[in-house]
Order: structure tokens, then C-alpha cells, then sequence
């Protein structure tokens, strides 16, 4: 029996789902980066670096290749730096939406005490 389209799209945003990984994401769709070069950005240990890239190539998000005695890695579809645009630009809507709610739900500013 097939798996149903949206199973594995929920699958992919599960792989989307943690900080380091998305921050990573974020550099690649800039441009490729030695694992060197992720770490200060990223701010992680090695180690959880490693193992937060090792999901992303798993599930075919990254390819990496050796430069030397550096591993690179890279996106492997442009589409996703446009995922990660698109997500920004919701999630400022959003926050946007709510920062206008909770103006709405402030009190409006009466007499100061004392004044």
C-alpha cells in the first residue's frame, strides 16, 4: 500500500522541525559552507552538528562533498531557501497580526495618578 502524499509531507516538515537544523538551512540557501564555517554560526557542539546534518542528508535535504580536509555541504533544491522565505514571511504576518491584537487589548492610557 502507498504512502499518501501528505504522510510524507508531514514527514519532511518533522525534518524541518528543530532550530539547528533551520538555521543550517538558512546558510545553505545562501551558499555552500564547510562544517567549519556552520559551527560559529550554528553555535552548537560538533558533535550535535554533525548529528543534526547527518538527518538533514538522510532525508536528502543536503549532499555534502570533501574540499580537502573540509566537508562541505549545500542544499540540494533551491526550492528549499524559498520554503524558508515563504515560512518568514507567514510567520511576520502572523506575529504582525498578533503584535495589532495585543495593542487592541491594551488599556488605553487614561490619567497617570497623580497627574
Amino acid at each position: 500500500m502507498a504512502v499518501p502524499l501528505y504522510q510524507h509531507k508531514a514527514e519532511f516538515f518533522k525534518t524541518l522541525g528543530h532550530p539547528v537544523r533551520i538555521r543550517v538551512l538558512e546558510l545553505l540557501s545562501e551558499r555552500e559552507h564547510a562544517v567549519a564555517e556552520l559551527l560559529p554560526e550554528v553555535g552548537v557542539e560538533p558533535a550535535h552538528l554533525s548529528q543534526q546534518l547527518a538527518i538533514l542528508r538522510r532525508a536528502g535535504v543536503v549532499v555534502s562533498h570533501r574540499e580537502g580536509a573540509s566537508v562541505v555541504y549545500r542544499l540540494t533544491s533551491p526550492e528549499i531557501g524559498e520554503l524558508l522565505a515563504v515560512a518568514r514571511a507567514i510567520l511576520a504576518a502572523l506575529l504582525t497580526d498578533r503584535a495589532g491584537l495585543l495593542d487592541d487589548l491594551r488599556p488605553e492610557a487614561g490619567p497617570t495618578p497623580g497627574g
